[in-house]
């Protein structure tokens, strides 16, 4: 049995593909939402966070063979805590993480690499700034943008309650919260930067899966700033592979899964 961290869309599409190659796997998601579209899909899936120590038991106690991580790939702590916890029962694990774009230079286009970078950049610019970074580093734009005169801050986020009670708790008013689930199209994203008067609109640098290139071209195109936070670098080390293909990924999987079995 395979134990999957599953946080994108195309993760799901991967955790699909797995079971049809007849890999039997086990999701594991943060959100119910995510849940009900794996199950919906036939995959067995559970829903919480879990850090390393919750994540070794759940290993140990379901007799896992191997771990997929498909997380997000701003999910450092997600991915860490994988790692260590197959390191910790000498579990294989494999990384799924989709292709970097590679974006040309642009006058507007400003690349940061911290979240932190990227508000100071935005406090720099002023005006209307759209912020589409989801809501896990509210605070970090929160206290660098409200209260400033010259800013309006614009979040555009998932409706789930715990993203709407964050936005309430840091003084986000209700206008300028977009509480929307995408894809979206870049005719969606200009109708949206048109309403609230965009000037600045910030992202993660997330891949093609992510929906990123509609929503920074239209940007560009309209004669917005576009902030783009890179993806982290993060060191796998000896402790796993990473692989951005869904053939060599079930390949390598497939391949230890019956070593293992063979050693059984």
């Amino acid at each position: 049995m395979i134990f999957m961290l599953c946080g994108t869309s195309d993760a799901r599409e991967l955790a699909q593909s797995l079971t049809r190659q007849g890999l039997p796997l086990q999701a594991s998601v943060v959100t119910p939402s995510g849940a009900e579209r794996l199950e919906a899909a036939g995959i067995r899936t559970r829903v919480g966070r879990l850090d390393r120590t919750a994540m070794i038991s759940l290993l140990q106690a379901g007799g896992y063979r191997a771990v997929v991580d498909g997380s997000h790939p701003f999910a450092l702590e997600a991915h860490a805590n994988a790692m260590e916890a197959a390191a910790a029962l000498g579990l294989p694990y494999f990384r799924y993480e989709r292709q970097s774009l590679i974006y040309n230079s642009h006058p507007r286009l400003l690349l940061v690499h911290s979240y932190e970078e990227a508000a100071h950049k935005a406090k720099e610019l002023k005006g209307s700034v759209m912020l589409t970074t989801g809501g896990k580093t509210l605070e970090i734009f929160a206290e660098e943008l409200l209260g400033d005169p010259d800013i309006r801050l614009t979040v555009r986020l998932l409706p789930c309650l715990e993203n709407l009670e964050k936005c309430q708790a840091l003084g986000i008013e209700q206008r300028n919260i977009i509480a929307l689930q995408g894809p979206f199209s870049r005719e969606m994203n200009e109708a949206l930067y048109r309403q609230y008067g965009t000037r600045v609109m910030i992202t993660k640098e997330s891949g093609a899966e992510g929906s990123v290139d509609e929503k920074l071209h239209a940007a560009l195109d309209m004669g917005l700033y576009v902030i783009l936070i890179m993806r982290p670098g993060l060191s796998f080390g000896d402790g796993g592979t990473v692989f951005d293909s869904f053939d060599e990924i079930t390949a390598a999987v497939k391949n230890v899964l019956l070593m293992t079995r063979e050693e059984g």
